[in-house]
């Protein structure tokens, strides 16, 4: 028996919209990166992005659980001695809302060319609006 892959004339990429108010950041990243991965699909293959196009909306009013917002730490490294930089939530938070919805999907992704190929169809707003209308995004609940 012979498996069936699609092609890429095959693959038909939706829009989906997400709004991110009062939902919790990780089950919000998680059906964020199910639907850029296109696991969804039937037509679902591990080694080709068959997956959607998703925009976050109201990012800066997700929410996290417990005491993320005083405890959580984002680190990063400029590859030089002492070069370490850590900041928290509340701060990322306060200068770039969206960041923090885009760093736990992209985190959800697969770390390869792949993953970074299916993140280049995410966006995030920290707001309400967003300029593709013309897509007609499909709204779909956060978390089931």
């Amino acid at each position: 028996m012979k498996t069936e892959f699609p092609s890429q004339k095959e693959i038909t990429r939706a829009w989906h919209l997400l709004d991110a108010d009062n939902v919790v950041l990780g089950r919000l990243a998680s059906r964020a990166a199910r639907l850029l991965m296109g696991k969804h699909k039937p037509s679902y293959t591990p080694f080709l992005d068959t997956g959607d196009h998703v925009v976050v909306v109201n990012a800066a009013k997700v929410r996290l659980t417990g005491r993320k917002e005083e405890q959580k730490v984002y680190r990063r490294h400029s590859g030089y001695p002492g070069g370490l930089v850590e900041t928290s939530v509340k701060k990322v938070r306060a200068a770039h809302p969206a960041r923090l919805v885009h760093e736990a999907i992209a985190g959800m992704l697969p770390k390869t060319k792949l993953g970074k190929h299916m993140l280049r169809k995410l966006r995030v707003y920290a707001t309400g609006k967003h300029p593709h209308q013309g897509q007609k995004p499909a709204p779909m609940p956060a978390v089931d």
